[in-house]
């Protein structure tokens, strides 16, 4: 799978395993420019000979090897390393001392996931799309389509709410063409009901139509310009 974002990235990714690797190439075949940071030198075998991104061997929560792979001019930071404590370290790191706001960790155990969420550190667990959903997550206008019909009639997608929304009963939010089928809150997906009400940081996903998501799309653009 292709990402295309208008906007060219620069991403800095601590890890090279399978997820890692994937990432950095997806991103490089898309137009992003990549650092690829690993302990390991052999790691970076996995990017293939094609790969046209950067490539350092070090520790990625040392800073002096975090500006060597660009982090002061990077747009997303995405630490997929195969420990939980370095994953949070570095994410911390890129978010408190660089100012990062696209930051990702792959996160295994749940809780401390939730943990991180409510701080501001979007996680992943490890699972089978989890470079395809970090994606998602680090270039800021890739479209969020987590499935498509076989006509291309009808997908499911995944929406961030807007502040202006919080306190707004979700179900109030569908259309006939576009509904509200779960929602994400802290790292954790939930089913809504008649008394769910939007909260800061909640993730939708909606089922709808082509046409109906471009007017729920355009109802929360609406709704972000309001503000509070």
């Amino acid at each position: 799978m292709l990402f295309r974002s208008e906007q060219v990235v620069h991403v800095v990714i601590v890890g090279c395993g399978r997820v890692g690797s994937t990432l950095g190439r997806e991103l490089t075949k898309a137009g992003h420019t990549v650092a690829v940071i690993d302990r390991k030198p052999e790691a970076f075998s996995r990017l293939g000979e094609g790969f046209t991104g950067q490539t350092i061997v070090g520790i990625g929560f040392d800073r002096e090897v975090l500006v060597e792979a660009g982090i002061e001019r990077a747009g997303a930071l995405a630490s997929v390393t195969n420990g939980d404590n370095s994953n949070i370290l570095i994410a911390r790191v890129a978010r408190e001392e660089f100012g990062l706001e696209r930051v990702v960790a792959r996160i295994y155990d749940p809780k401390r996931a939730e943990i991180y969420e409510r701080l501001g550190i979007a996680t992943v667990a490890t699972v089978k799309w989890t470079s395809e959903r970090i994606m998602r997550r680090i270039l800021p206008d890739l479209p969020a389509v987590e499935w498509t019909d076989p006509s291309a009639k009808v997908v499911l997608v995944e929406r961030e709410m807007p502040k202006s929304l919080v306190g707004t009963r979700v179900l109030t939010l569908d259309s006939a063409d576009a509904r509200i089928s779960a929602i994400r809150r802290l790292g954790t997906a939930m089913i809504i009901d008649e008394d769910t009400v939007v909260q800061e940081g909640d993730v939708v996903y909606v089922m709808a139509s082509v046409a109906g998501l471009e007017a729920f799309d355009a109802s929360l653009t609406k709704s972000n310009g309001k503000g509070h």
